[in-house]
């Protein structure tokens, strides 16, 4: 990791946003993304105790997608009509992989749930860790694939390599990456993972 470039992009950023993501300016931004409620729902909606009903937290799945402003406008629609039709079998794996993920054996729930989008041509980068990202915003990233190839390659990030299809081995390596670099900046520029992606995001570009 480029710590130099790193600590440049903190002042840069700073010097632009005064109290970083406390700046009016990124206020009304974040506003925009109802980062606040999107955290809440997906709290409500996806606690160990909610996961009784898998057609419920499938159809909740789709809610949380369905109002990220993250997650492109031509994913959303082919999610919503996929769960629609999903066998309940798969609709029980891909409830399970969640509850794994949030609540269990984190690899053995994104691996689950890859497998039951993959043959959907679902297994997307932000359909996988969006609710992950919102459930823990501390803890969780959210895989742009542009940002992530970009970051990797501006920050110069050692040993990640990134690809298409979503495995765990990269989640794994980018997400200790992010929460290594969020650890080095000053906190109001890291106020959670999201809003850290946006920072990294605006000083690639600037």
């Amino acid at each position: 990791m480029n710590i130099a470039k790193l600590k440049q992009a903190e002042t840069q950023f700073l010097d632009r946003y005064p109290g970083g993501f406390l700046h009016p300016d990124l206020q009304a931004i974040s506003k925009k993304h109802k980062m606040d409620q999107m955290i809440e729902s997906a709290q409500q909606n996806f606690s160990k105790s909610k996961f009784r009903d898998a057609w419920s937290i499938t159809e909740n799945m789709t809610k949380v997608i369905s109002r990220s402003s993250m997650v492109s406008m031509f994913e959303k629609p082919k999610f919503r009509d996929a769960i629609k039709v999903l066998p309940e079998k798969e609709l029980k794996s891909l409830s399970n992989g969640l509850k794994n993920f949030l609540h269990g054996n984190q690899q053995k729930g994104f691996e689950t749930i890859n497998d039951v989008l993959r043959p959907l041509k679902l297994a997307k980068w932000s359909l996988v860790t969006i609710i992950p990202n919102y459930y823990y915003p501390h803890t969780e990233v959210f895989v742009k694939p542009t940002t992530a190839k970009g970051v990797i390659e501006y920050f110069e990030l050692e040993d990640l390599t990134y690809k298409p299809a979503p495995t765990w081995e990269f989640y794994q390596g980018y997400r200790d990456a992010v929460l290594d670099m969020k650890n080095q900046v000053n906190p109001s520029i890291a106020p959670n993972n999201a809003a850290f992606g946006g920072f990294l995001m605006v000083s690639m570009n600037s």
